[in-house]
């Protein structure tokens, strides 16, 4: 039979308090890499698109840094005030955020104009162009967006996956 005295059994229980410690933080490291490549992947599968502002065409309402949820429709269904996003021209391939002063359903072209700006945009916007309609933003997402999916945003998750599997293999143990 081994006895232990009071020092063993505590060092014993702050063994288990730190391999605790280390499973929670492991998991959690996992889980938040889940949620954040979910928030990637999941809209586009229902037909949504994620941009990242990078002009402050549309300040204050949308602010440089921000992630856009935009969603395919109808350009004829697009109303005035509406934000929605579209193609520069389609060589460019640029693409624009503004708000929709005028939709001309009969020659198929918006009116546009970003909030900041002081003029509408001078050029219509051909119906080829569009996009889709900005239904959600995100302050200043849009850059981890950006981040996340570069190759060392990449190497970035795959790293806090393998620590969050290390920390909960170590508290197991």
């Amino acid at each position: 039979m081994i006895k232990r005295n009071k020092k063993d059994n505590i060092d014993h229980n702050n063994e288990n308090k730190a391999g605790r410690v280390c499973s929670i933080i492991g998991t959690l490291l996992i889980v938040v890499v889940i949620l954040m490549c979910s928030l990637l992947v999941l809209p586009e599968m229902i037909g949504f698109h994620m941009y990242n502002v990078i002009s402050g065409s549309m300040e204050p309402t949308i602010k440089v840094g921000s992630l856009l949820y935009v969603h395919e429709g109808k350009a004829e269904d697009i109303e005035e005030d509406d934000i929605i996003a579209f193609y520069s021209s389609l060589e460019d391939g640029s693409i624009i955020t503004h708000r929709v002063v005028k939709n001309n359903v009969v020659s198929g072209t918006f009116k546009t104009k970003g909030d900041a700006n002081d003029k509408e945009d001078p050029t219509p916007i051909s119906y080829q162009n569009f996009i889709g309609k900005v239904t959600l933003t995100v302050p200043y997402m849009g850059k981890l967006l950006t981040l996340m999916t570069s190759f060392y945003g990449k190497i970035a998750a795959a790293c806090v996956v393998l620590l969050g599997a290390i920390l909960n293999f170590i508290g197991k143990r």
